[in-house]
């Protein structure tokens, strides 16, 4: 089949056989070029869509992270305000005994005073 190709070229000059000679060997080198090429676009369209899907993974993941963060700031915010409920409870309770063991006092007092009126 080849020799059908070469055929057209039958007659030419030796100068016109020659620069077609040159073109399809400039023809053979911008194909090898060609397919070069292409394979380093679809290279980097490879590498390409793995950056995007580390990216898409990263976003997703920062948006689970952001979700957790907001879940233990509001976590810190309800075991805050429990604490200060906690704190106050027990200043009130602190109060309270401080109160009655002062009522205590006074009551012992009350009863030496009493144990002495009646040994009198």
């Amino acid at each position: 089949m080849s020799w059908a190709v070469e055929e057209w070229k039958e007659g030419l000059s030796p100068r016109v056989l020659q620069k077609i000679h040159e073109l399809e060997s400039q023809l053979d080198k911008l194909k090898k070029e060609r397919q070069q090429r292409q394979y380093q676009l679809e290279t980097l369209e490879a590498a390409l869509q793995k950056q995007k899907q580390k990216v898409e993974n990263e976003k997703n993941e920062s948006t689970i992270l952001k979700r957790e963060n907001q879940s233990l700031m509001e976590l810190c915010d309800n075991l805050e305000k429990a604490k200060q409920k906690i704190s106050h409870d027990l200043q009130v309770k602190e109060s309270q005994v401080n109160i009655q063991s002062g009522q205590l006092n006074s009551c012992k007092k009350d009863i030496e005073r009493l144990e002495q009126e009646l040994k009198r």
